[in-house]
């Protein structure tokens, strides 16, 4: 007797994601695939310019976004944990609201930051701080929208 699931189960466990979740699995992939694109020659403009990290990186995804070695491993790591936390709605809003929170305090470390110094070891251009606001906002409010809990806002609504 096989003890695999069968496409019916797949179905309902895929099914019974609340919203929340299926916020945070989406977000998730997004950053998964950002990540190996941003190995990917041609889809990475310069990529022969690739360093592990720093401004000294003249590679950029979709020949807008700066990358390195380094932003594109940041990029994967929060892809899986993304995935990985959309597993509970609880684990999928705190990846959402906290990865917004990161995101806007990148954002800020971006805006402050001397693009040519040390200090821009990710690397970080322009258009990836203005991205860094979208995400933060976006991200935070997707948890906070999405991650409320019915049964309390029921209550709060009678």
């Amino acid at each position: 007797m096989s003890t695999r699931p069968t496409s019916r189960s797949t179905d309902a466990r895929h099914a019974d994601r609340t919203p929340v979740q299926k916020a945070a699995l989406a977000v998730g992939a997004v950053f998964l695939l950002v990540g190996v694109l941003g190995f990917v020659p041609g889809i990475t403009t310069d990529f022969d310019s690739l360093t592990f990290a720093g401004h000294e990186s003249e590679a950029a995804l979709l020949g807008i976004f700066q990358v390195s070695v380094l932003h594109n491993l940041v990029h994967f790591a929060y892809g899986v944990a993304g995935v990985v936390m959309a597993r509970t709605p609880r684990a999928a809003r705190t990846f959402l609201i906290g990865g917004g929170v990161i995101y806007l305090v990148l954002w800020i470390y971006g805006m402050v930051i001397d693009m040519d110094s040390a200090a821009n070891f990710v690397p970080l251009n322009d258009a990836d701080n203005w991205l860094h606001l979208g995400l933060g906002i976006g991200m935070l409010a997707l948890g906070l929208a999405l991650g409320r809990d019915r049964t309390t806002a029921v209550a709060r609504d009678r």
